[in-house]
């Protein structure tokens, strides 16, 4: 049953024709398709590919739904939360649009400046959505599990995070999830200058941050549905031609860098 608080919510893996589906309002379903073009062009900018969008989100949905019955997360996972959830993992690092390609695409170690600008791109993101709000004079409630998301995603359950160290159940319960999401993508993917971590290793990986880096009970449960999070990773695993793609785009990128 909960299953279907992310299925009839999630308008980008709908049939083509919206109208087709009850459940799909054609409007809700064109405005995800125009948010997730834009976040994929976003993505040009960025080591990852378009497949890490699709990935995280079905990681956060997995992740949420073993925790529903959490006495710890009962409350907050209700079908309205998980709906505004599963679309919101879509913009979590839309922020990193105002970073420079000299330090976003940088095929080296970063300085502690531009280690320091990089962080910046959670407040790029928060800043953006809430100067949204304030020139169109509206505030939509739902607005603010994407800013808690968009905003605490790299914040640690020690308080070492950033941008504000936020520590414990101070760091929203979305970002949490994302935390743990994010963190294991990055550690199996590969990236343009690197080759990803086996699925094993970056489990224990994360095991490794319970209670430091992430949420212990949200950890022991992500230990638990691993094998799920490795079928999605199979699922929507890189292929070559995107690979190819992403390192023409940010070759050209940092040409034009070069050349600006």
């Amino acid at each position: 049953m909960f299953d279907d608080k992310f299925e009839k919510v999630n308008p980008i893996m709908a049939p083509a024709d919206p109208s087709s589906s009850p459940e799909v309002d054609p409007v809700q379903a064109a405005m995800a398709i125009a948010a997730f073009a834009i976040v994929m062009l976003a993505g040009t900018r960025s080591s990852d590919t378009g497949k890490h969008i699709l990935r995280v989100q079905h990681y956060v949905k997995c992740l949420a739904q073993r925790l529903t019955d959490h006495p710890r997360f009962a409350a907050t996972l209700t079908e309205p939360y998980c709906r505004i959830l599963f679309q919101s993992v879509l913009l979590h690092d839309i922020g990193t649009i105002g970073i420079p390609d000299r330090i976003l695409l940088k095929p080296a170690a970063l300085t502690p400046t531009e280690y320091e600008i990089i962080k910046s791109h959670p407040t790029l993101a928060r800043d953006a959505i809430e100067r949204a709000e304030l020139t169109l004079g509206y505030q939509a409630p739902w607005l603010q599990t994407v800013k808690e998301l968009v905003y605490s995603h790299h914040e640690k359950w020690d308080g070492s995070g950033y941008p504000q160290g936020l520590a414990e159940e101070k760091i929203p319960l979305s970002a949490r999830l994302m935390a743990i999401a994010d963190v294991y993508d990055a550690l199996i993917s590969e990236r343009v200058y690197r080759a990803g971590l086996p699925h094993d290793q970056a489990v224990g990986i994360i095991f490794q941050g319970r209670a430091s880096h992430f949420d212990p009970d949200m950890v022991d449960v992500f230990i638990e549905i691993q094998d799920e999070f490795h079928a999605i990773a199979l699922r929507f695993a890189d292929t070559e031609l995107d690979m190819q793609r992403k390192i023409t785009s940010m070759a050209n990128a940092i040409a034009e860098d070069v050349q600006l």
